[in-house]
């Protein structure tokens, strides 16, 4: 019985640090070398709720510095600008990111994005079609190497609304702005969620 309530209040504990590591969103963990400032950069771009995106470019301008096809450095890079409201800057870096993986749905979107904040409206739309054509393709259950990716169907929902945008054209522009930014922040929303559950699994497995 004894043990049985040993093993429960470690369970317990488990999850309230689980809980907290998560509500702080690894503010206090160190993170080295260009995979930790990475991790960081991310976290901090796709962040539900927001983070310093100055801080996130900081680190990425390094990352790029250093070796620019790292990982999906460019692409974040890329949407930090965007998130700065440095379109310019966005939409260079992530024609190099398209340059490094043609492939990469993520940067074509925010490209698209990007071009219509600048005001490249028609060349913006043929953009947005194309990259959200390749979204829905790409999005599938094993998606970005998650085993159940959108099992609630909400990223699903999200692209389908940027697609009927798209599809309306240019006279509902911010409409379409809104809906496409949705969309990605979906992406990141249930990607911060995977790996809340893939955390909160491990840490179980060690207090059984």
């Amino acid at each position: 019985m004894r043990t049985a309530r040993n093993h429960r209040f470690l369970t317990i504990c488990y999850l309230l640090f689980a809980i907290c590591y998560f509500l702080v969103s690894g503010c206090s963990t160190l993170r080295f070398g260009v995979g930790g400032r990475y991790l960081e950069a991310k976290d901090e771009i796709t962040r539900p709720r927001g983070g310093d995106i100055n801080k996130a470019i900081a680190n990425l301008e390094d990352i790029v510095r250093e070796n620019p096809t790292y990982q999906e450095s460019l692409t974040l890079l890329g949407r930090a600008y965007y998130k700065r409201g440095r379109y310019q800057d966005a939409y260079q870096v992530l024609q190099r990111a398209i340059a490094v993986n043609k492939d990469d749905e993520i940067a074509w979107v925010v490209l698209g994005l990007a071009q219509l904040r600048m005001g490249e409206d028609h060349k913006a739309l043929e953009t947005l079609k194309g990259a959200l054509t390749l979204a829905s393709k790409e999005m599938k259950e094993y998606y970005k190497g998650f085993q159940y990716w959108d099992r609630a169907g909400k990223v699903r929902t999200a692209i389908r609304r940027a697609v009927a945008s798209a599809i309306k054209g240019l006279e509902e522009k911010e409409n379409l702005i809104r809906n496409v930014e949705l969309f990605i922040a979906s992406i990141d929303e249930e990607e911060w969620q995977q790996d809340r559950d893939k955390s909160m699994e491990r840490i179980q497995e060690k207090g059984r």
